[in-house]
């Protein structure tokens, strides 16, 4: 197929070594990836180009999986790590093959490595009900940090969503007879969701929006809008230009924030983020029979199978069935007398 005079040009005027950025350029700017993922696909894309001497129009599927398998273990890349090359090489060999700088697309019979699926460690009720009383609601700090927890285990947010959120995400409806608040949130790749917010977390958000000491710090931002979350200090500019998009907290901040609250609390250090609350919300979603689907958009998961995680690890539905169910519980054993009696005295 001939290539149109557009094509033709950027062919020409393209370099190998500048095609991995001609990539990913696009994938940004069509694709809305996330600048994590960016980051990932371009490290792994420059290994590649120095595997093969960035002659990429060379490569065959074998040096394709040569490398996406054997080199990268030995470099001590996991297969999940190894997944993500894979994606990238896939990716960037379709670009390339359709806008016709290769004939031929190499990566088409590139498979991904197998890799098991982790179940999620999530936090448990009580640990969040610690975490989420740890605050001192007498400041400002203490009732932003309440609000942003509440979000984290009422809403499943991440940490980098939470953090960019703008007074203009807050949107009142009427539900009812009562009014309520829902989060348009922005997150991985600009996907937005609007999620309703539960009404502990919103009284938690208007206790903070109409605290007195909100209103002296300028948190404008040059479109208008206003910052929702606020740092209280920036050692990093002087005191009169603390203002705007520098009021807004990082999300390492916020990581450390957890962390503090959960040594307090006494929450186990590997539940001590917020990704731990996040898997909560999909837990208890699970737990009270909402369907995958219903999942899958409250947590802005991009494939449903993610979302169907959560229905394995719903422990109080599966135990009322086991409980209801099991076959032990209908006959005569070493222990149904003992059991029996823990009934009754109400301590099972």
């Amino acid at each position: 197929m001939d290539l149109s005079a557009p094509d033709q040009e950027i062919k020409q005027n393209t370099a190998e070594s500048d095609l991995v950025d001609l990539f990913l350029t696009w994938k940004q700017e069509n694709e809305n990836c996330s600048t994590r993922t960016i980051s990932k696909y371009r490290g792994l894309l420059k290994k590649f180009g120095g595997y093969i001497d960035n002659d990429f129009g060379a490569a065959e599927l074998k040096i394709l999986e040569q490398f996406s398998g054997g080199w990268l273990h030995r470099a001590g890349y996991s297969a999940a790590s190894r997944k993500v090359a894979v994606a990238a090489l896939r990716g960037f060999y379709s670009f390339l093959a359709k806008r016709h700088f290769i004939d031929k697309n190499p990566a088409v019979g590139l498979v991904y490595p197998k890799i098991g699926r982790k179940l999620p460690r999530f936090m448990g009720l009580k640990n969040a009900e610690s975490l989420l009383l740890q605050p001192d609601l007498d400041s400002l700090s203490g009732l932003r940090d309440s609000a942003m927890l509440a979000l984290l285990i009422g809403c499943g947010f991440r940490v980098a969503g939470l953090c960019g959120l703008n007074e203009s995400q807050l949107i009142w409806y009427q539900y009812g007879e009562v009014e309520r608040l829902a989060i348009r949130i922005l997150e991985k790749g600009e996907r937005e969701r609007l999620v309703p917010v539960p009404l502990e977390a919103m009284l938690l958000v208007q206790a903070y929006l109409g605290h007195h000491d909100l209103k002296n710090i300028d948190r404008l931002l040059e479109s208008g809008d206003q910052v929702l979350f606020v740092n209280m200090r920036n050692r990093h500019v002087p005191e009169w230009e603390h203002r705007g998009e520098l009021r807004r907290l990082s999300c390492r901040t916020i990581d450390r924030m957890i962390k503090k609250y959960a040594i307090s609390a006494g929450v186990p250090e590997d539940q001590a983020h917020a990704h731990a609350m996040r898997h909560l919300f999909g837990t208890e979603l699970a737990e009270s029979d909402s369907s995958t689907l219903q999942i899958q958009a409250l947590m802005g998961h991009a494939d449903p199978k993610t979302s169907g995680i959560y229905t394995h690890i719903a422990m109080r539905k599966m135990t009322h069935v086991l409980d209801k169910g099991n076959p032990l519980s209908k006959m005569d054993t070493p222990v149904t007398a003992l059991l029996n009696e823990f009934k009754k005295g109400k301590l099972m």
